[in-house]
């Protein structure tokens, strides 16, 4: 299985994360098989050696029973996790596959409660479906040629898991297929809750942000024609009381501009009581909107 080559280019094949977890993965293996042969079952999940080992919860999924358990778990991690970690960071990608193989762990607890727990199939199976819930019409080509979307692919090996672990038994060493579900589960979960907190944070941060200030205007030129009086008057009160209070302090030479000002913002206002708002010129309602702006600022 491979994905197109659009997708190989514009994705790292290989991101850090992935690369360590596989490197850890075969280097426990190689010791398994080389050296120690009840290395295996010193790092699988027992849960009747429960409290005592408990840190097998975590040091089951780098161990693995038999070549092909190692190759197959290895490949899909390889296939599906780099775009992951590319969106997420290498801490998170992390995190994330660790949680999924506590999700093993939790499965296996309830419903199994025999035998052993090797491998890392419920930390991959949780990876494959944060890749089919983030990008679920990514196609892959099958045997390097058929093409298939990964939702459908995936579907097939959770329906095929959940077959098999309902027809399977198994003593000790065991792949645990019960468990593979777990570690769908606990991505599941994780996805959902990563969704709808990042909407709820998209929420808070808009409520949070003030409402925008609408520009000043001097007199609504639909208001009725009383309103309009009414808020004529209160300019004229407003620039009355400005007037009276600065004229103490102006000087001869800013006088006559004072004046000439205030005269053709009375003649205008003067115009609107005659004929109402609506007889203005262009320039008259600029004058008004001019003063009006002042008076608000003031």
């Amino acid at each position: 299985m491979s994905f197109p080559a659009t997708f190989e280019q514009d994705h790292p094949r290989l991101t850090p994360a992935v690369q360590a977890l596989i490197a850890i993965s075969v280097a426990v293996a190689f010791l398994q098989w080389t050296f120690n042969q009840d290395l295996s079952a010193s790092l699988a999940f027992d849960f009747s050696t429960l409290p005592g080992r408990w840190w097998a919860a975590a040091t089951y999924m780098f161990a693995h029973v038999t070549v092909w358990h190692l190759l197959a778990n290895m490949y899909a991690l390889y296939l599906f996790g780099p775009r992951l970690e590319h969106a997420w960071g290498a801490r998170k990608f992390t995190w994330f596959y660790v949680l999924c193989g506590f999700g093993g762990v939790a499965f296996e607890m309830l419903f199994v409660r025999t035998g052993t727990l090797v491998g890392s199939s419920a930390a991959v199976f949780g990876v494959m479906t944060a890749f089919v819930m983030q990008w679920p019409d990514e196609e892959l080509y099958l045997l390097f040629t058929v093409p298939v979307r990964v939702r459908t692919l995936v579907a097939s090996l959770l329906v095929l898991n959940l077959v098999i672990g309902i027809v399977a038994t198994s003593d000790g060493a065991n792949i645990g297929y019960v468990a593979h579900l777990g570690g769908v589960m606990a991505a599941y979960a994780y996805m959902r809750m990563a969704a709808s907190t990042g909407m709820e944070q998209v929420r808070q941060r808009v409520a949070d942000l003030p409402d925008a200030d609408e520009p000043p205007r001097a007199i609504p030129r639909n208001l009725p024609r009383r309103e309009r009086g009414d808020e004529v008057d209160d300019i004229v009160a407003k620039s009355k009381a400005i007037a009276a209070k600065r004229a103490p302090s102006l000087t001869p030479q800013s006088q006559p501009r004072r004046d000439t000002r205030a005269n053709e913002l009375d003649r205008v206002l003067d115009k609107i009581s005659e004929q109402g708002i609506e007889s203005l010129t262009s320039d008259e309602r600029k004058t008004l909107e001019e003063m009006s702006k002042k008076l608000r600022d003031n």
